[in-house]
């Protein structure tokens, strides 16, 4: 299995794009900014895509692309996500206001994109791979994503605050690499807080809950382009001493668009 990073920002500017993985040639997750770097042919063979939630940074390339390739495909566009967030799509940007209704278009028989609702901790099984939806803690419902490939799972924790749930899960699995968002500098704590994003400081309380045998690549997303560097500044003078619970230091890093990773 192979994971191409499109996007990994938590906001725009130059060479930064917002939160999109493509997996193998077929799955998306999250429609951020990044898709629009993808040519044509690649965005025409995207099948299924993923939504973590309704948050404009993580859907805004998606009405673009089903209109990009609506001449390319013969069939629709499987949309995954949580109920609330098919609501918040069908009533604030398919709503033949703001994008037309792609799940009517061409007709309601054979429509471009359809909706497939999921819930936390359901597993959809595409060809050889295995999706499961993952609890996250977000100012909206929100899910993070794990897939399963041939070495272990990629695990995305999508957009949460802290979330015992999602360590409890990550630590019942063989994990290979872990995408974990930090969105905001300790300065920035208090923001962190009220909009259920991690900070350096409660990343660290959140790591402190993997086992001490979990040993895997933890890499960084969704930090603001103007607090990248502090960010990550800050995770490396906690990563370098022991953890909350005595634990060694992780392997942390940053993610960064274009990267790629064979599972």
């Amino acid at each position: 299995m192979k994971v191409r990073v499109l996007g990994c920002s938590g906001a725009i500017a130059k060479d930064c794009r917002t939160t999109s993985f493509l997996v193998d040639a077929n799955i998306l997750v999250d429609a951020g900014t990044g898709v629009g770097d993808l040519t044509l042919d690649e965005m025409r063979k995207i099948d299924h895509v993923f939504l973590t939630h309704s948050h404009l940074d993580h859907i805004a390339a998606l009405p673009l692309m089903l209109d990009a390739v609506s001449s390319l495909r013969a069939t629709p566009v499987m949309v995954y996500a949580l109920p609330e967030t098919i609501a918040a799509l069908q009533a604030h940007v398919f709503n033949n206001i703001i994008w037309p209704d792609f799940s009517t278009i061409p007709t309601a028989a054979q429509p471009l994109l359809q909706y497939a609702p999921l819930a936390v901790n359901q597993q959809i099984t595409i060809g050889a791979r295995l999706v499961e939806a993952l609890p996250a803690l977000h100012t909206v419902p929100a899910v993070g994503y794990a897939i399963r490939g041939g070495t272990g799972w990629w695990v995305f924790s999508g957009d949460t605050g802290k979330n015992p749930a999602f360590w409890a899960w990550v630590n019942s699995v063989p994990v290979s690499l872990l995408v974990v968002e930090t969105a905001f500098s300790n300065r920035e704590s208090q923001l962190a807080a009220k909009s259920l994003h991690l900070s350096p400081s409660t990343l660290a309380q959140e790591l402190s809950q993997l086992r001490a045998d979990r040993a895997f690549p933890i890499y960084i997303t969704h930090t603001k382009p103007s607090e990248t560097a502090l960010i990550m500044d800050e995770i490396r003078q906690f990563d370098v001493v022991p953890l909350l619970d005595g634990g060694g230091a992780h392997d942390i890093r940053w993610l960064e668009a274009g990267q790629i990773f064979e599972l």
